[in-house]
């Protein structure tokens, strides 16, 4: 890792906890730190699963309960259990927890313009659009990737996602039982892998490969759901699957897509792909590629 980058994100970082107040117990003004006040967003107007809440902020279990507790003694949110699961517990703001929640939001819309007042009209524009470039990328990085079993329920939600969207947006529509689905044991291990990309614990993206021997690698069912898209997701996908291909001795990865799918094939042909004669009789395919990667040596 570069040192010099390195340093740069610290000193980033100190900024934006400077700037943004993180260093005082009295966040925008009012009587609880920022964990506290961020619970209080969190949870909004609906209320929130207590354990979604935990995976969506990265927070351990202890540090959330001791969070909650303070919020419930101030009479500002209400926990309990769900009916049907007492030990899937939901929080709730009460009418108080609303009248806060509601100040805390009028002092961050005070804070953000404070930041942007002393600021002329380019610079603003240029801070703004940085911000959403490091949000963005911030947020790419929270991305983890999971081999899994292709009938796992995260693996299931994803494709049946990535079956609807395909109906949509293909001319003939898309019917399961008409494409070549690869068999759920081609994507188990030895015979094949099977992705799944997870952003705060949810499940928006998917990707399997089949890995024959003594024949082509083939990436399988590549998706991203629509609000993870920009992430680098895809490409991500790609240079994995390539990795794990290579480490069982594949020197040939393939691939087929329908020509609805533009975005999809602008990035083949970006990482590296050629477009070659079909290989397979997929009826929803009207490209095919394939790309020559280095088989790693056995291990």
């Amino acid at each position: 890792m570069d040192a010099a980058q390195i340093e740069e994100v610290r000193r980033f970082n100190r900024t934006v906890t400077e700037r943004v107040g993180v260093l005082h117990d009295h966040y925008l003004g009012r009587d609880r730190p920022i964990g506290e006040a961020r619970l209080l967003w969190e949870i909004g107007g609906q209320g929130q699963d207590v354990r979604g809440l935990r995976e969506r902020l990265g927070l351990d279990s202890g540090y959330v309960s001791r969070l909650l507790r303070s919020l419930e003694s101030a009479g500002l949110v209400t926990v309990e259990p769900q009916p049907q699961d007492r030990r899937v517990r939901t929080v709730r703001l009460t009418e108080k927890g609303r009248a806060e929640r509601a100040l805390l939001d009028e002092r961050s819309d005070e804070l953000a313009g404070s930041m942007l007042q002393p600021l002329n009209s380019a610079q603003r524009a240029r801070l703004v659009a940085a911000m959403a470039e490091v949000d963005r990328l911030l947020t790419a990085g929270t991305v983890t990737l999971d081999a899994v079993d292709p009938d796992h329920p995260d693996a299931r939600h994803c494709l049946l996602s990535y079956f609807a969207e395909l109906q949509e947006r293909f001319d003939t529509g898309f019917d399961p039982a008409r494409s070549l689905l690869p068999d759920a044991g081609e994507l188990r291990a030895p015979h094949g892998l099977f992705l799944i990309a997870r952003l705060h614990g949810e499940p928006v993206g998917c990707a399997g490969v089949k890995l024959p021997p003594g024949a082509p690698a083939e990436i399988k069912r590549m998706w991203v759901a629509p609000q993870a898209r920009r992430l680098g997701l895809a490409r991500r996908f790609l240079t994995e699957l390539e990795t794990r291909a290579a480490r069982h001795g594949h020197d040939t990865l393939r691939l087929d897509t329908n020509k609805s799918l533009s975005a999809a094939i602008n990035l083949y042909h970006s990482f590296g792909f050629q477009e070659v004669a079909a290989f397979n009789d997929e009826p929803y395919a009207h490209h095919w590629f394939e790309k020559r990667i280095t088989a790693a040596p056995p291990e």
